[in-house]
């Protein structure tokens, strides 16, 4: 398995992957491993990818009940830590994807911080 590292100063993201899938139409849970090396706490703002036409953040509400996928504003992305966003946790969901992904393709995002900007990032399409 390659491990795509994309960093700035302060935050790294490494081993952003997703699912493959047979066609377009549908959704894909889209994780990734954050590290902030920075004193001070960040956030995911946004994510881009050209296969998809939207994004959003999500969290998995472990309330009353069977888990539910929540839609939130930003990912909090901690100090001095690393944040690993999965499927049951801290997520981004790609929305209405254009085309099938096949494993073993790679295309490249853009994903929005807070404090560090833009960062391009590395996909993987695994099985």
């Amino acid at each position: 398995m390659t491990h795509n590292a994309v960093a700035t100063e302060s935050l790294a993201i490494v081993d952003a992957r997703v699912p493959a899938i047979d066609k377009a139409g549908g959704d894909l849970s889209l994780t990734m491993t954050i590290k902030n090396e920075a004193d001070s706490a960040d956030a995911l703002l946004r994510v881009r990818c050209p296969v998809a036409n939207f994004s959003e953040r999500h969290i998995v509400d472990r309330g009353e009940g069977a888990p539910a996928m929540r839609s939130i504003s930003n990912i909090p992305i901690p100090p001095k830590a690393t944040l690993e966003l999965k499927r049951d946790g801290y997520h981004v969901m790609l929305l209405q994807l254009r085309q099938a992904l096949a494993p073993g393709e790679t295309f490249k995002c853009a994903v929005v911080f807070q404090k560090a900007g833009t960062i391009e990032t590395e996909v993987q399409v695994q099985k």
